[in-house]
């Protein structure tokens, strides 16, 4: 049977405070420091190019059934023309996204400090955790949960007489770390929120190649029928207020 712990007040004031404090001091000088770290670019005509087709396609897709039949045919082929089609991509001209981050220096740097400004403050951070707040009880959630959480909940703790709700400061460290996206877009606005869990999914990422955004553009619009919904708009008008009367 699991036991429950008295948690003491010095633990809230001088680990559970303090871990939360400084947790959201360094994400916000780490977003502070990557701004100074990040090198200006002029952006490619050619990708920028690629991504207003991409959006334009994706918006005649949306309205596809509000414009007659003939102008969305014509529309279709002026993009998905397997010679001249704006979507489509020779099999020579697909670029390698990897080729092309090692072709650029740039590149490289810029992705090289991004994983540095995410990476040695997440080092220095969990060493400083580890060593003096290692093998504390930092909180209690106020609800039950099950055994799956004691692994995730209470790292670096190896009692399992422990209620499952009781969290370590260790996994503390790690639910900040990973849940502080919310405070971030309200100090920082939501474009500039630091996301660790996007940074780290970006890690393994070579950059992005617009290829691919046409191809698969280019098949979704392909399959896309088209109903035009005027014709029936009266139809559809009346049932609706029929509906609404009713």
């Amino acid at each position: 049977m699991a036991e429950d712990l008295v948690l003491d007040t010095a633990i809230r004031d001088w680990v559970l405070i303090p871990l939360s404090v400084v947790m959201v001091l360094i994400g916000v000088l780490r977003y502070f420091v990557s701004k100074l770290m990040r090198s200006s670019q002029t952006p490619d005509a050619k990708i920028v190019k690629e991504g207003q087709v991409i959006l334009r396609a994706r918006n005649l897709r949306t309205g596809a059934n509000f414009i007659p039949s003939k102008a969305f045919r014509a529309r279709k082929v002026y993009y998905c023309n397997e010679e001249k089609g704006l979507l489509f991509v020779p099999k020579g001209q697909a670029q390698n996204p990897q080729a092309q981050m090692f072709s650029d220096p740039n590149m490289a740097m810029d992705m090289m400090k991004k994983n540095l400004s995410m990476i040695i403050p997440q080092t220095l951070t969990f060493a400083w955790v580890n060593f003096f707040f290692s093998g504390f009880v930092a909180a209690k959630i106020p609800f039950p949960l099950t055994q799956r959480f004691r692994s995730m909940l209470q790292n670096g703790i190896d009692l399992s007489t422990v209620d499952v709700s009781y969290v370590s400061s260790r996994s503390w460290y790690f639910l900040n770390l990973f849940g502080l996206r919310g405070l971030f877009s309200l100090i920082l606005g939501e474009e500039n929120a630091v996301d660790d869990t996007q940074r780290m999914m970006q890690m393994g990422g070579f950059g992005f190649d617009p290829s691919k955004g046409l191809s698969a553009e280019k098949d979704n619009l392909d399959i896309t029928q088209h109903e035009w919904a005027l014709p029936n708009f009266e139809q559809r008008a009346e049932a609706v207020l029929k509906k609404l009367i009713n």
